[in-house]
């Protein structure tokens, strides 16, 4: 790899319900990660010498209003840096390497060992746009265009989809056969939109039938 070029990122959805995360910082950069973090049953704690008080008051936030110290990163599953000051992000990122603890510096991403996507969420469905550098506007952008795109239908798609998953497992049937993409592409979506959910599912059935014999 070229010293100019990015470094490719591994994408991984984290599940941080009940888990530690830190947050250092406590001003307007830190709302929307304290945010995100929350709405996935996360427990945050927020380290930072000033915090908000619409942050501070929220249920399941911790706050400690002092500097960052060496080591507040230790025992966390994720830790977000956000503060205005390159120094500290950055020793919050050697401190978290030093730890092998995740890090996230939203104002210098590519110092991080983790980046922060753009978001969107249908229900169960949750799809994130991220590139390798601070490309906010472009992210934003592709999440606006997708959640425009994806409608509350996609949802219903992929309970169906669950749905007759677990029929077939109940009636001890295989579920790995080839015909859940040709449903997918069949129309099902279309069927679910007109409000015809039994249709779509009854065509579902006999792409799977079809593909298992």
């Amino acid at each position: 790899m070229a010293a100019d070029e990015p470094v490719p990122l591994y994408p991984v959805n984290l599940r941080l319900s009940g888990r530690r995360c830190l947050l250092v910082g406590g001003g307007r950069r830190a709302l929307g990660p304290v945010g995100d973090l929350l709405a996935v049953g996360a427990r945050v704690d927020v380290v930072a010498p000033q915090v908000l008080d619409e942050i501070a008051v929220l249920d399941g936030v911790s706050v400690q209003r002092r500097p960052y110290r060496h080591h507040d990163v230790v025992g966390y599953r994720l830790v977000v840096t956000a503060t205005a000051d390159p120094e500290v992000n950055r020793r919050v990122v050697a401190d978290g390497d030093e730890a092998g603890v995740l890090v996230a510096s939203l104002d210098d991403p590519e110092t991080g060992t983790a980046t922060l996507p753009a978001v969107v969420r249908r229900g169960s469905i949750v799809v994130t746009v991220g590139t390798n550098g601070p490309d906010d506007a472009f992210t934003r952008w592709m999440q606006r265009w997708y959640e425009g795109e994806l409608g509350a239908e996609y949802e219903d798609l992929r309970a169906v989809l669950s749905e007759v998953r677990d029929e077939m497992v109940a009636r001890g049937v295989a579920t790995d056969v080839s015909g859940w993409q040709f449903a997918l592409d069949s129309g099902m979506l279309e069927l679910i939109r007109a409000g015809r959910t039994a249709d779509a599912k009854e065509r579902l059935r006999k792409c799977l039938s079809s593909s298992s014999v």
